[in-house]
């Protein structure tokens, strides 16, 4: 695969293992409105969105799924089909037409369980946009109900 045309969210990727992870990609598109997964489904794939946006949602019961975060262009989506129970925490679906890299989760689990530079190097990738989402959503949450909201400034 040409590595001009790959996400950045990739690049964070050593080369070698970079170019391991995209041999088991596929080039997979989405029109707007698409459920991409539902909250407690089974995690078995994972994307990294190349155009388009998914938004991702949790249930509130008595009224419409709740957008939690909006995903674009070399974000991934999805990360519970990395940690047991392999179940996903939110759901997801596409707001505007999507192109993305797919990626099936067995086989990706069992690259890692086989070779443990890489299952490290992947661990840590997720792991590292985990905590940078969640610090992201901490801002908002301080945004939203703190009395003087979290202190960033623009």
């Amino acid at each position: 695969m040409n590595t001009s045309l790959m996400p950045s969210t990739l690049r964070a990727l050593p080369a070698e293992h970079r170019e391991r992870l995209m041999r088991s990609a596929r080039e997979v598109s989405f029109p707007p409105g698409t459920r991409l997964f539902e909250e407690g489904g089974t995690a078995d794939r994972f994307w990294i969105v190349r155009t388009g946006t998914v938004a991702l949602d949790m249930r509130v019961p008595g009224r419409r799924a709740a957008v939690i975060e909006t995903l674009g262009h070399n974000q991934l989506v999805g990360w519970s089909w990395l940690f047991a129970p392999h179940s996903w925490h939110l759901g997801a679906e596409t707001t505007t037409p999507v192109r993305a890299y797919a990626f099936e989760a067995a086989p990706v689990r069992t690259l890692c369980r086989e070779d443990p530079e890489f299952g490290l190097t992947i661990s840590q990738w997720v792991g590292g946009i985990l905590a940078h989402r969640l610090r992201a959503a901490r801002t908002r949450l301080l945004d939203l109900y703190a009395p003087y909201g979290s202190g960033t400034t623009l």
